[in-house]
């Protein structure tokens, strides 16, 4: 377990939780090119933690903080329970899941169909407020199926803060429940920004962070003039060096401009751990494909690591051969 931090995490900007992509892996890559971004967990059910074995899913290494851990599941009792996990495993807040649109969570009776029973949604944060000390934030949609007028949204935000949720991520599109994938959902449904800034209007007091569509720190910085915070998703996993500037430009540190090339080399430590622990070096450099992303030599690094990582009693040395397919002022940037 991991002791955090006592004072909430700052939420101007966070790199969303994203299924199959945000392992523990990804976020300690992420945290050598970002030291403030707010980092979040793959979603995890309440299920896999209460019949499971919680270290699988809750272990990560200290260095990932600040670390909230999203949950998905919707009865109060059990995510109370899984809140409790959350805070002893040492996360900086914990974040219920009101926006997947996926027919398997859908199933299971959490994400975004909850976006229907905000009584629902209400009582889980109170369950979860009074199991623990740490933040209860809520992730949601701005509507789903024909459930998407501004007074339904109103109506979700203020049943759910009443309940003592201050903090809402707000992803800036409605979702359809049925006839599109979740993968449509990201890009059909037209993003809406403005309908957060209008709960931030009307929900002063309330933290609003919006997702949505972000590719640039320059459209992060003009979002944060009408909210509280930006999520960053799939943009910040396929060119995470979008993130090398967010300590500087977000929150005003100071420090030695960082180039890709001593990301990689901080990153050598890390797989030499997972690669004696037993565990493949893909699972790691997996995440790190897009790190030179429209960089000269970008194409045979992804090539590189792709066709090596597989191979067996692959380590460390594996990066560093990548590192040597680049062209020598690529490792110099």
């Amino acid at each position: 377990m991991n002791p955090g931090p006592a004072e909430p995490p700052d939420r101007r900007l966070s790199v969303a939780p994203m299924l199959d992509w945000t392992d523990r892996y990804c976020r300690y890559f992420l945290r050598q090119i970002t030291r403030r971004t707010l980092l979040y967990t793959e979603m995890i059910t309440t299920g896999a933690l209460l019949h499971g074995e919680p270290s699988r899913f809750l272990d990560y290494d200290a260095e990932e903080h600040p670390l909230a851990l999203q949950l998905g599941g919707s009865d109060p009792g059990e995510l109370a329970h899984c809140a409790r996990l959350a805070e002893a495993w040492g996360y900086d807040e914990v974040n219920l899941n009101v926006g997947c649109p996926s027919d398997r969570v859908q199933s299971g009776r959490f994400g975004a169909c909850l976006m229907a029973e905000p009584q629902l949604v209400a009582d889980c944060v109170t369950a979860m407020r009074d199991a623990v000390a740490i933040p209860v934030t809520v992730k949601h949609r701005i509507g789903i199926d024909d459930r998407d007028s501004y007074a339904a949204l109103q109506e979700f935000v203020a049943l759910v803060s009443a309940a003592g949720c201050t903090v809402f991520i707000v992803h800036a599109r409605k979702a359809w429940l049925h006839g599109l994938s979740p993968k449509q959902n990201r890009e059909i449904p037209p993003l809406r920004h403005d309908v957060v800034h209008a709960l931030k209007q009307d929900f002063a007091d309330l933290t609003f962070v919006t997702n949505g569509g972000f590719k640039t720190l320059a459209q992060a910085e003009h979002e944060l003039q009408r909210v509280d915070g930006v999520m960053i998703g799939r943009e910040a996993y396929q060119n995470p060096w979008i993130l090398a500037d967010a300590d500087c430009r977000i929150y005003g540190e100071r420090g030695a401009q960082r180039k890709p090339a001593d990301v990689v080399r901080r990153m050598l430590p890390f797989v030499d751990r997972v690669h004696r622990a037993g565990i493949p070096v893909h699972r790691v450099t997996r995440h790190m494909l897009g790190l030179f992303q429209g960089r000269p030599g970008a194409r045979a690094w992804r090539r590189y690591l792709s066709e090596h990582a597989h191979v067996s009693g692959a380590g460390s040395e594996l990066l560093e051969r990548a590192l040597q397919q680049l062209p020598r002022l690529a490792t110099r940037e």
